[in-house]
């Protein structure tokens, strides 16, 4: 019952900026833990950010990213700036019902019961 439909992504330089969208059907979303994960070809899932009562962020994105969700709307974003080449990959939302950002949010996707379908980001010149 609960979906998640990620969109915005696209192909962009090097330096330039995307904003992904993470619609919610079925569930409001702000009763809920959301997690912004990316994968690349030939590589393993990880972690890029997690929202409910704050923000988190890994390193490496930090300072560029901002996650941000409007309750109206039912939606989550991610807010990409200064995008490097290694940003690449396919982005996904996800939730967690029983987990709320907490240690291990960026690595144990166990957790995680409700995944949407990913949308594509591409960084290149």
């Amino acid at each position: 019952q609960l979906h998640f439909v990620e969109s915005g992504g696209g192909l962009v330089q090097p330096g330039g900026s995307l904003r992904l969208s993470c619609a919610a059907s079925g569930f409001n979303l702000n009763t809920y833990a959301i997690g912004w994960f990316r994968q690349a070809p030939g590589k393993e899932r990880e972690g890029v950010s997690c929202i409910y009562s704050n923000t988190y962020y890994v390193d490496h994105v930090k300072g560029r990213f901002t996650i941000s969700r409007d309750n109206a709307k039912n939606t989550e974003y991610l807010q990409m700036n200064s995008l490097r080449p290694e940003d690449t990959g396919l982005y996904y939302c996800a939730t967690a019902p029983g987990f709320r950002c907490g240690s291990g949010w960026s690595s144990r996707f166990e957790i995680y019961d409700y995944w949407g379908q990913g949308t594509q980001v591409t960084i290149a010149s």
